[in-house]
């Protein structure tokens, strides 16, 4: 057997065939696996101090998912090492996601409440990516421990995607995230993390910002339960609430002025607040990119504000509000709804839809395009038009103090590229489930950029995604994952050359 182990690593060697070492990527999902065993123990103790026998579907997918998880573990330990290639990179990123969502999917499959695999892989995938589309209706009346449960795989994706932006995608060289290389990701074909204490540190920065927000909820008047769910949703950016009105439940206004600042809050690279924990220094000014958020969410509530304010039924004050908290709900992807802002006129029905490409900052948990890319593409476009007037003048692009090299502009346009004809593709399979235009092309939007609500009176913010054929449930699916993955992650993975 090692003989013939010798001959096939020669051979590969010689044709010069990437090998993948699938051990390596196995014992990483099945600690992960186990990890989300332990966040299985939470709804099933709620359910059991609610008398509510729920409990052993949590019971049994924590039996389930921590058994695999110990399988792969125990069949591939010894083989983790530090030193990951390009290649398992990118395979890691991909299949982790995908498996964790079809585990996240397990307590849904059990719930008992009429849902397909289709419903409860949908619900789960838009949870762990932090998208906040969902099936489910009568939020109010279901198990305390399957509303935890969406809750805590929201969370859970959240720190996720953050560590992904951080360590992972300047790695992989993904949609110009190597401008936001650091110690943790070289340009080397191996990743070398000294990630550890920056992850560490992320990690107590994103438990204590959900803390404070938990806690800023029950002073705003919030119950306890509401509040930790509420909380968990909103520093993930993904939107999942506990009532089917969403936060148009709590008629309080000091409640949706906590989840406005902290959804901003959310929407800002969590390396800021870490910083200022070491530094204590929170200039955030210095950042090209939060100057450039906070203006734009700014300029449009200002604008948004003059034009909903000019009702006759609506006060200053109410306006401010109403505005203020949809439109940083959709611009930072969170998705929360106060009322149906659809129904406000042509006028916000587009703006909104512009709303749903953007995002917020580069290392936070919000998904769409982000601001560096916009800022990057602006810059790139300026200096493109000075050479046409100029064709012999030298033009040196920067952003934020580095050089915005042709590798950054290229793998920036090459991102927005692919957004752009992923939005159109989607769209026209989706409108194959006779769907309107509408709803096909909110709902293709609003999936790749992890948003959660549409638009339309189907997929909207006063509705769910519920009555959709299991067809366009799948390609909605898909286009979570792609989204959150930043397209070319999966595309790579899928490419025919990648294995040659």
């Amino acid at each position: 057997m090692n003989r013939l182990a010798d001959q096939w690593g020669s051979l590969l060697h010689k044709r010069r065939i990437p090998v993948v070492e699938f051990n390596r990527v196995s014992f990483v999902i099945g600690i992960m696996m186990l990890v989300l065993t332990v966040f299985m123990f939470p709804p099933a103790i709620t359910d059991i101090i609610a008398d509510n026998p729920d409990w052993q579907v949590f019971a049994a997918s924590a039996f389930i998912t921590g058994f695999i998880g110990l399988m792969l573990v125990m069949m591939s330990r010894g083989s983790w090492s530090q030193d990951v290639s390009l290649k398992e990179g990118f395979v890691l990123t991909v299949t982790s996601w995908i498996v964790l969502s079809a585990v996240a999917a397990i307590p849904f499959v059990f719930l008992g409440r009429g849902l397909s695999l289709v419903d409860a892989w949908f619900e789960a995938v838009s949870g762990l990516t932090t998208t906040g589309s969902t099936i489910l209706t009568g939020l109010d009346e279901l198990p305390p421990g399957i509303l935890l449960w969406r809750s805590l795989i929201q969370w859970i994706g959240g720190i996720g995607i953050v560590v992904m932006a951080l360590v992972m995608l300047p790695f992989l060289r993904v949609g110009g995230m190597q401008l936001f290389q650091t110690e943790s990701s070289d340009r080397s074909d191996k990743f070398v993390p000294r990630a550890r204490e920056l992850m560490g540190l992320i990690a107590l920065t994103y438990l204590a910002l959900t803390a404070i927000c938990a806690v800023s909820y029950r002073f705003a008047g919030m119950n306890a339960f509401d509040a930790l769910n509420h909380a968990m949703t909103t520093v993930a950016t993904s939107g999942f609430s506990t009532h089917d009105k969403s936060l148009g439940y709590f008629e309080d206004p000091a409640i949706h002025w906590v989840a406005i600042i902290f959804m901003i809050a959310s929407s800002l690279p969590l390396v800021l607040y870490v910083k200022f924990v070491k530094t204590r220094s929170f200039d955030v000014w210095n950042d090209a990119q939060v100057r450039g958020f906070l203006k734009m969410v700014t300029f449009v509530v200002i604008g948004m504000t003059i034009w909903y304010a000019a009702r006759p039924d609506i006060t200053l004050t109410e306006a401010v509000t109403v505005v203020a908290f949809n439109v940083v709900s959709i611009i930072s992807t969170t998705g929360y709804a106060v009322g149906d802002y659809t129904a406000w006129g042509s006028g916000a029905v587009g703006t909104f839809f512009v709303l749903m490409f953007l995002g917020g900052c580069t290392g936070s948990t919000t998904g769409g395009i982000k601001m560096f890319r916009l800022q990057v593409m602006l810059i790139t476009a300026r200096n493109y038009i000075k050479q046409l007037m100029s064709p012999n003048r030298i033009v040196v692009a920067s952003y934020q103090g580095k050089q915005i090299t042709a590798d950054i502009a290229t793998s920036v346009l090459a991102y927005l590229s692919v957004m752009f004809a992923s939005v159109m593709l989607f769209t026209v399979a989706l409108s194959f489930f006779d769907l309107d235009f509408i709803t096909s092309l909110s709902g293709a939007l609003t999936s790749l950029s992890n948003v959660g609500p549409a638009l339309g009176s189907t997929i909207g913010p006063a509705g769910t995604f519920g009555s959709l054929p299991d067809g366009a449930k799948i390609i909605l699916v898909i286009g979570m994952l792609l989204g959150r993955l930043e397209f070319f992650t999966v595309l790579v993975v899928f490419s025919r050359d990648f294995w040659r």
